[in-house]
């Protein structure tokens, strides 16, 4: 317990460091935008916002899967945190896109920007701020193990490239119309990029997902270590609520079994896996039947 609280302790630091950076440094590129009318900015500037998103999304998901599980809720509240994703990543697709139409547009107009100074400076400060925070964020995840906390830290990461790409473009693209237009569009695809990771992770764990091979093959190890009364196991599934991961299976045991036996076999496996994986595990057991007889399907 006091391990876990340390765990939230780091995640809690991590979010609210990177939200109260991230909205200093979009407050500074926003500004900088509407002064010299460059979209590039805007739209980095508001790509910048959404990692205060992200990061909002691990402060209530740690906050959520911290609460136990109760009546209403009796595998927990850690897919909270899958809905809030889910949302964030509706609301990015929509400034990505809209960030799209306006570089196309201005590209059809021709019409180029003045970036001046302040631009360069606000975007130059955004590139050495993000990357701090990203290596901040890494050594969090190091500490903590937490992948919540590791991903926050390649969003920050992809923001300090897009920056360091607008600042690039700035620099060396400062008589070229078209410039502006071109780097909002680059921004507008690193938005939906990160728009699609985040909503492809969120729903396939909200639909449920096979288990990786790697997972399979250490629970069917950890089943054969034992007990060597296993025939075999199948329809492994695993469903996940945050922290809490249910593990379902079934397992063809010898028919001749008793029902105590088999509910000794199957308890000792569950508390295996528990130990090793942290999984709770509910096992089905179906009877291998002798030579003649049909087999149960279950």
């Amino acid at each position: 317990m006091r391990q876990k609280s340390a765990v939230n302790r780091l995640a809690y630091l991590e979010g609210w460091s990177s939200i109260v950076l991230n909205i200093l440094l979009f407050g500074l590129k926003y500004y900088a935008g509407i002064v010299t009318g460059s979209v590039a900015v805007i739209a980095d500037a508001w790509h910048t916002l959404s990692d205060s998103l992200t990061s909002m999304v691990v402060i209530v998901g740690t906050r959520v899967s911290a609460r136990p599980a109760d009546r209403e809720h009796p595998f927990g509240h850690g897919r909270a945190e899958l809905i809030a994703a889910v949302i964030i990543g509706i609301l990015l697709a929509v400034v990505g896109f809209n960030f799209l139409v306006e570089g196309v547009s201005r590209l059809r107009r021709q019409e180029g920007v003045d970036f001046g100074l302040l631009a360069l400076v606000a975007v130059g400060v955004s590139v050495v701020t993000k990357e701090a925070i990203a290596q901040f964020a890494f050594w969090i995840a190091r500490k903590t193990g937490s992948q919540a906390v590791r991903a926050d830290g390649w969003h920050h990461r992809s923001d300090a490239i897009t920056s360091a790409i607008i600042l690039a473009g700035l620099i060396f693209g400062r008589r070229l119309w078209w410039i502006d237009g071109v780097l909002g569009i680059t921004v507008a695809g690193f938005i939906l990029y990160t728009t699609y990771d985040i909503l492809r992770d969120a729903v396939g764990r909200l639909l449920g997902e096979k288990p990786p091979p790697g997972l399979e093959k250490r629970i069917r190890e950890l089943v054969a270590a034992t007990t060597s009364r296993s025939k075999d196991i199948h329809h492994i599934h695993i469903h996940r609520y945050g922290d809490h991961v249910e593990l379902t299976f079934h397992i063809r045991l010898d028919g001749s079994m008793s029902l105590e036996k088999a509910h000794a076999v199957c308890t000792s496996i569950e508390r295996a896996i528990q130990q090793e994986l942290g999984m709770e595990t509910t096992i089905h057991p179906e009877p291998v039947r002798r030579p003649g007889q049909e087999n149960s399907s279950g």
